[in-house]
């Protein structure tokens, strides 16, 4: 899989926010200045079309992956990408400067609290997301492909990242 250009997005908000991700290295400015952003692509589950979303994420260095949290701003509804990550769990992951395909999964039952707790205190927005929304969030970890074998996932040639050239409305 390879990363959207963004032309898949069809939200303005996310496809600037995508622009500037890529063309500041990772980093955005305005409201989203020095919050941790990532571009996650996905692939549609119903137009095949590769998507890529800005996200808030947080980092899990214990488990050497990333998490997302599927909050849609506390929306009735879960994202599109958290849709298509169901129907196919390989993504592409950008985070600064680095690109890299991974694998999603919805984390363990019992990581599911902690890992919000540790959310809301980096974000406290989460907190409203949560309140906000009639359903249970679900929080995906994106973990780097080659890492833990999976038979889901296909890493590139070497499943190494290679560097290249956030949510927001997620």
């Amino acid at each position: 899989m390879t990363a959207d250009d963004g032309t898949n997005n069809t939200n303005p908000f996310n496809h600037r926010v995508i622009e500037e991700f890529r063309a500041n290295g990772g980093r955005v400015g305005g409201d989203f200045e020095g919050v941790r952003l990532l571009l996650l692509t996905t692939r549609g589950a119903k137009s095949g079309l590769l998507r890529t979303t800005p996200a808030v994420y947080l980092s899990d260095p214990a488990r050497d992956r990333l998490v997302v949290f599927a909050s849609n701003g506390g929306s009735p509804h879960a994202p599109g990408w958290y849709h298509n990550l169901t129907k196919d769990p390989r993504v592409v992951v950008e985070v600064g400067t680095e690109r890299y395909e991974a694998h999603a999964a919805p984390v363990d039952e019992g990581e599911h609290d902690e890992l919000w707790r540790r959310q809301i205190e980096q974000d406290p927005n989460f907190a409203e997301f949560r309140e906000r929304a009639p359903r249970t969030i679900p929080v995906i970890a994106l973990t780097r492909a080659g890492v833990t074998p999976s038979a889901d996932v296909t890493p590139s040639a070497a499943g190494r990242p290679h560097a290249t050239s956030a949510s927001c409305r997620n």
